[in-house]
């Protein structure tokens, strides 16, 4: 039986879900929650070009964002928080985001393409999720300046774009501002980059 590309992503989605579920139910750590400090990580930097650690952010404002490019919300979550950096990074906001696809070398094809101003770890065998307790794709962690976690937000529709950019904004407001290092932009990816279809809210 074949099916049609709409239909394969349908397919893919599901089965990327339950891989990850698996995979955070296999982890021991309890899952991270408001008023927790945030985990330190690092991990090999999704465009090739060396290693991130959240460590480089001490200080300001950070977004940590899970995603995939087999999740049509993580997708759909990409170009708001791309202007959400823009918006508020002169302000020491920054987003950290991790990938989690198995592919690689797809997965920096597909953020290259789309030009992120943040910067994306890889992390294919899914450590940080269960580091962080994960749940569900994608969540985002609001991080303070004293490294603590400040809200949490589990996946993503339009209509949530003003409840993250206000929530980031109380948190700027609310603590002494704090110079900003520059993000790393993603590569971008080679004009014969196999093109890849973003998903859909769901």
């Amino acid at each position: 039986m074949t099916y049609g590309p709409r239909r394969a992503l349908q397919r893919t989605f599901v089965f990327g879900m339950a891989a990850l579920f698996c995979t955070a139910l296999a982890g021991s750590a309890s899952a991270v929650e408001k008023g927790h400090r945030a985990p330190k990580f690092s991990g090999p930097s999704l465009d090739g070009s060396g290693k991130l650690s959240i460590k480089e952010y001490q200080g300001q404002v950070v977004y940590v964002d899970f995603w995939a490019s087999w999740c049509p919300p993580c997708l759909k979550s990409l170009p708001v928080l791309d202007e959400l950096q823009k918006e508020f990074g002169s302000q020491g906001f920054q987003v950290l985001a991790v990938n989690v696809d198995k592919d690689v070398e797809a997965a920096r094809e597909f953020f290259a393409e789309r030009g992120a101003s943040y910067p994306s770890l890889s992390d294919p065998k899914g450590q940080l999720p269960r580091q962080f307790g994960l749940e569900t794709m994608p969540t985002s962690y609001l991080i303070d300046r004293e490294g603590r976690v400040h809200w949490i937000h589990e996946g993503f529709k339009k209509k949530d774009v003003e409840k993250i950019r206000s929530e980031i904004k109380a948190l700027l407001d609310a603590s002494p501002s704090a110079p900003s290092t520059p993000s790393r932009p993603a590569k971008r990816a080679p004009k014969s980059a196999r093109q890849m279809k973003q998903g859909i809210d769901r």
